[in-house]
């Protein structure tokens, strides 16, 4: 069997394998939410993430109030959560004085984000990538002045809504960029849900082997239920960080009629029944999920949510003994028969 066929095999049996898991919801999933959700809120939502054992947080967006306002409470979130050791909390910046914001506030490391889709990128941005890219060169430096680690997200990296495949090459000419401005991660997005198997598995092996020692970390939607199989597939090519939004809360306004991110628990779930630490507390994640509907006013994809784990077992049916004895009963009479 070649390496790619054993590394493929391997993936099925995760043999203690540390997979860290990035919760986004506190940002990408509420600030696609029509309601506001209380401050408080918030940060019983996010200190209940953390010590669930999340590896990193997305807290919140330091933005303008009137582009989200769901998320006009950056500073009283960001100062009020907990910090338990272990957890990075990380938030979405798109200029300088959105960093300073979230540096003056306590981040411990910034999120920066363009598209690597031309198209997407003025429709999301209203800038191009050059300009996109030269503020946030603005934007690491205050942050590498400030000692912040930076991370940057390069949407539609698996393709664009309005373009169509976006090629590999682009993506990684982009990645090299940040990467030659000294940041210290790179995620690559599935912004709206068009990745697949194959194409995750071939620009993860290529990113990796670039840059093997940048910290990468992969950004599924499940859009057309392939998030659990491009983590999978990118597991296989050698990654270990996953973003994914508690309830699978979340979306974008560019894929009409989406679901939102990859589900936390549902990822949780699946990767410990094959034998991935996760380093997170299922039960206590699926709590803060069972939630939120109360909080956001309507249901959530979260199938776990919905069905319960497979160790969550049923009662039988109060008329099963009934059930038995008569089918004992017919085999008794088919064995005299005989």
């Amino acid at each position: 069997m070649t390496a790619t066929g054993v590394a493929a095999a391997q993936v099925w049996n995760g043999a203690g394998r540390r997979i860290y898991l990035q919760e986004v919801g506190p940002r990408d999933g509420l600030q696609m939410e029509k309601v506001f959700v209380p401050t408080a809120q918030k940060i019983a939502m996010v200190n209940a993430l953390s010590n669930a054992g999340m590896a990193k947080v997305e807290v919140t967006a330091f933005v303008s109030p009137t582009a989200i306002p769901a998320l006009a409470d950056a500073e009283l979130v960001l100062r009020g959560i907990e910090r338990p050791p272990g957890t990075v909390m990380t938030c979405l910046v798109p200029n300088v004085k959105g960093a300073e914001r979230a540096m003056c506030a306590g981040a411990d490391e910034l999120n920066l984000v363009m598209s690597v889709s031309e198209t997407h990128n003025l429709c999301n941005l209203r800038m191009l990538r050059v300009q996109s890219f030269a503020g946030l060169q603005e934007v690491i430096a205050v942050a590498q002045q400030g000692q912040v680690a930076v991370n940057v997200s390069l949407s539609c990296s698996f393709g664009c809504p309005m373009e169509g495949d976006v090629p590999a090459e682009v993506v990684l000419d982009w990645a090299q960029r940040f990467i030659a401005l000294g940041v210290q991660g790179i995620t690559l997005c599935d912004t709206t849900g068009m990745a697949h198997p194959a194409q995750v598995h071939a620009l993860v092996a290529a990113f990796k082997r670039r840059w093997p020692q940048t910290t990468l970390t992969l950004h599924f939607h499940d859009t057309r239920a392939m998030a659990l199989a491009n983590v999978l597939a990118a597991i296989a090519a050698g990654a270990d960080r996953f973003d994914a939004s508690v309830g699978g809360l979340g979306g974008c306004p560019y894929a009409p009629g989406a679901s939102g991110n990859a589900c936390t628990e549902e990822l949780v779930h699946a990767l410990q029944l094959m034998g991935y630490d996760t380093g997170v507390d299922l039960a206590a994640l699926t709590q803060v999920a069972a939630g939120l509907p109360a909080q956001i006013g309507h249901d959530i994809p979260s199938a776990i949510v919905k069905a319960g784990t497979v160790h969550q077992l049923h009662p039988a049916p109060a008329s099963l003994q009934e059930v038995r004895a008569r089918a004992q009963e017919r085999l008794q009479a088919t064995e005299q028969g005989l």
